[in-house]
């Protein structure tokens, strides 16, 4: 609306409103723009900070003369700058009395938008020839022809700024930084240029820790893999605040760089270090209906001594069934971040499935190989007695059998991930290879190999599709010379919900003549597609197909299952509740499945 009208209904509310000393702003309305530019608007409006106010008359005139130019200005950053504006107000009675109430509606037509003519964005000094900055360059944004988006503008502006310091050209400052725009010809030119300066090295690192030292230097020095006199990046830093956080030896880390008291151009760091609470006790209860009640107790040492050595005590002692773990670790940096672990466990277990006593040893070197892939070697010594649990009356002294294996084992472990806990988009997977040889410390020649997968697609802003994949193979001509630790089951959470822990694959047939414990088999095969959708930040729900065998030479008919499923986002981690049927046996009861802890 035209000013002059507007001043004119102004004054005819004025005369109207005799003596009245106020009106109401009931509503402010905004016609004709997308939700982003409407909040925009509405956010700049004066108007809107005094709706369901009372405001006197010379208010109200000058709220509605200046919504205008405030509408017009937030729509610049969209690159609108010559929009048309109407603006409309009523009252709400017969007569502008004291409790008068007055609507607002700005009707906007955004019309043509700024585009970007001409852009000069360019980097001067010592990052000229830096190959990552000249790509960021490349990739500036807006470009010549698209709308001049002031919001795109400033994080990319801030993006390369950012960058400038990452890289160790401290000094950089912005040698021109312009933006014209023509209104008459909706256009505008861009002339954003950088003055780098130098490019700064890495200086003398040095490691505080307080209030005590527990970790020598040496150890600690190995994770710094530059030599002084490099080039500054501050990705080296951040690589050794990881590898550091990763020892779990320090409670708190804090890298402080000092650009301002560089020598020759070298960036002295500091790196303080809080240290942890040395000892962690832990205690717990379970239950299960093959174990029954039992008490869990653990001990861990974060750090031995000086050279950073950890060490690791859990005892699990149930009714039916006993883990005693003891573990020890030492720092592996010389070729990649990881550990040398020797351990060792004992294992017992008297259940109506199986009578078994187990116990192994384990020397093993992790190393991380890249961000995504860490692997793992090892070498396994394992000595198993074990018999099934058969009707007596078919059997009435126990069979049992042992096994001695000596063998090598690595596994790959892959993730690539927006989120380990939670991801919605990514991929995790491992893949483990492991085989003896008979006559070198294994009873039976035999090799396996055993890869699972997890792929995540975020569909919706709550929803996503998972998608499991599992395959193993064991190659041996003795099987029955293979304990059930290297054998493959299927069944349960996390492979084919609706049946039961292991009920899936070969079982031992009893004098009743039905199946009664499982064998454990040669391969496994399982797939799982489920759909979760979240209604709120905390809670959701899912749906699940599963289907697999487990079987020896021959694949065994598919066993399917589906379910529905109850998701909780708990302070500890994701918490998944599922409900699942079998559909090959017209008389399958429903199973209960409870994970808690991260997807990856």
């Amino acid at each position: 609306m035209p000013s002059a009208p507007r001043h004119a209904l102004a004054a005819v509310l004025f005369t109207l409103c005799g003596t009245a000393h106020a009106a109401q702003i009931a509503e402010v309305r905004i016609d004709g723009l997308d939700e982003a530019m409407t909040e925009n608007v509405r956010l700049a409006l004066s108007l809107e900070d005094a709706r369901g106010k009372r405001v006197s008359d010379a208010r109200l005139d000058y709220l509605l003369r200046v919504a205008e130019d405030e509408t017009r200005e937030a729509l610049e950053p969209f690159g609108y700058y010559s929009p048309e504006i109407a603006i409309a107000e009523s009252g709400g009675g017969a007569a502008l009395a004291e409790d008068a109430t007055v609507s607002v509606v700005i009707t906007v037509r955004a019309g043509e938008p700024v585009r970007i003519r001409s852009a000069q964005v360019a980097m001067l000094g010592d990052a000229e020839d830096d190959r990552y900055l000249k790509e960021e360059i490349d990739a500036f944004t807006p470009r010549v022809g698209d709308v001049l988006d002031h919001a795109k503008y400033e994080q990319s502006k801030a993006f390369i700024t950012r960058r400038l310091a990452e890289r160790g050209y401290f000094d950089a400052d912005f040698a021109a930084r312009k933006v014209e725009v023509t209104r008459a010809e909706n256009a505008a030119d861009i002339d954003l240029r950088w003055d780098s300066g130098d490019r700064y090295a890495m200086g003398e690192i040095v490691f505080e820790q307080a209030p005590e030292t527990i970790i020598r230097d040496s150890v600690l020095r190995k994770f710094v893999y530059w030599d002084e006199g490099d080039y500054y990046h501050q990705g080296r830093l951040d690589r050794l605040r990881k590898s550091l956080g990763g020892l779990d030896y320090f409670s708190r880390i804090d890298i402080q760089t000092q650009p301002e008291n560089a020598v020759d151009g070298r960036v002295p760091v500091t790196v303080r270090l809080t240290p942890a609470k040395r000892s962690i006790y832990s205690v717990g209860a379970s239950f299960g209906t093959d174990s029954g009640f039992g008490v869990s107790l653990g001990l861990e040492r974060r750090y031995l001594n000086s050279r950073g050595h950890k060490a690791l005590a859990q005892l699990h002692y149930a009714q039916k069934r006993k883990t005693l773990t003891l573990q020890h670790r030492i720092p592996a940096f010389a070729w990649r971040d990881g550990w040398y672990t020797t351990s060792v466990q004992a294992y017992d277990e008297q259940t109506d499935y199986i009578d078994t006593r187990r116990y192994e040893a384990v020397f093993s070197r992790n190393g991380q190989f890249n961000r995504e892939l860490n692997l793992v070697a090892s070498v396994h010594a394992l000595q198993e007695r074990w018999a099934y649990a058969i009707d007596d009356r078919l059997r009435p002294v126990k069979l049992y059998r042992q096994s001695t294996y000596f063998y090598p084992s690595i596994v790959a472990e892959y993730i690539k991930a927006d989120d380990r806990i939670q991801p919605r988009n990514g991929f995790g997977g491992t893949a483990t290879l492991r085989g003896g040889l008979e006559g070198v410390g294994s009873d039976a020649n035999f090799a396996q190999l055993h890869v699972r997968g997890s792929w995540f697609k975020g569909l919706g802003e709550r929803s996503r599709l998972i998608v499991r994949g599992e395959a193993g193979s064991t190659f041996t001509d003795a099987l029955v010379e293979i304990p059930p630790t290297l054998r493959f089951y299927a069944g349960g959470d996390r492979s084919v919900r609706g049946y039961e822990y292991r009920e899936i694959g070969p079982r031992i047939v009893g004098v009743s003549g039905r199946d009664d414990f499982a064998l454990g088999a040669r391969n496994v095969v399982t797939t799982s597609v489920e759909y979760e959708q979240y209604l709120n930040d905390a809670w959701g729900f899912a749906a699940f197909v599963d289907a697999g065998s487990a079987f020896d030479d021959t694949f065994d008919r598919l066993r399917k299952g589906v379910g529905l499923g109850l998701r909780w986002k708990s302070p500890i981690g994701p918490l998944r509740v599922d409900i699942g049927h079998g559909l090959d046996d017209p008389d399958a009861s429903f199973t209960l499945h409870i994970n808690l802890g991260a997807d990856l």
